[in-house]
């Protein structure tokens, strides 16, 4: 996901002191960066202590809520894995922007609480949950600008993203509990939002995506603030 902006950054530029596995790219020759950050994902995923960026596989999100068409979800100490095997389809870059296009499959673990409606069934439940997400495309842009930093040189940062998703392949949902265990109820209601899992998405995902995109974002800061940009330029 957005993470991946890191990478992007990192491969285009001489090797660096702060970060010597970085692996360079000559300006506009894209295999290559498409290439160098595919090989950069095991790296950083996770994490880099000595340069402040945290952990994204495992991710750990501790509250996320979504309230949309008459649903009212809140998942707690969700831990997201999967994101070390991501795949690369597109990036680009020029002194003002970040583009990338990333494929992901990834699991979500953690505690569930819902009440209302989903595709106008009545559902509510409270207990363990598992989302599994297969062949999730995320586009991601970002607007880059140059500042200085603690250590007086200069350093990138993101100053505004956006993105959009898409689930090509199938989600399937576990949620534990549902309707207090009670299975003539619960079973049903499970059998139509897995079989309609691409319009249970487009209830309940945005807020997902959108926070682990956040956290993303909160890494590729932390990874700009501890590299100058100067060893991050284009070749």
């Amino acid at each position: 996901m957005l993470r991946y902006f890191c990478f992007l950054a990192v491969i285009l530029g001489a090797r660096s002191a702060s970060a010597p596995f970085l692996t360079p790219c000559k300006k506009g020759d894209k295999a290559c960066i498409v290439a160098s950050a595919q090989a950069m994902v095991p790296i950083l995923a996770p994490g880099l202590p000595e340069l402040n960026v945290p952990s994204l596989d495992p991710m750990l999100l501790k509250v996320v809520k979504s309230e949309e068409a008459g649903l009212r979800l809140t998942l707690k100490n969700t831990t997201v894995t999967g994101m070390k095997d991501c795949t690369i389809e597109d990036a680009r870059l020029d002194a003002e922007s970040l583009d990338v296009v990333v494929r992901c499959s990834v699991v979500l673990r953690g505690w569930y609480k819902l009440r209302g409606t989903i595709l106008v069934l009545p559902i509510r439940g409270e207990g363990k949950d598992t989302i599994k997400i297969r062949d999730i495309v995320i586009s991601a842009k970002a607007k880059l600008a140059t500042v200085k930093g603690a250590d007086g040189q200069e350093h990138w940062h993101i100053k505004h993203w956006e993105h959009s998703f898409d689930v090509r392949t199938k989600t399937t949902f576990d949620f534990d509990n549902l309707f207090d265990g009670n299975k003539n109820l619960s079973d049903p209601v499970d059998a139509i939002v897995n079989a309609n899992w691409k319009l249970v998405m487009l209830e309940i995902a945005p807020p997902i995506v959108r926070a682990i995109t956040e956290r993303v974002v909160d890494a590729v800061e932390a990874f700009f603030a501890a590299v100058p940009s100067r060893e991050l330029q284009i070749a």
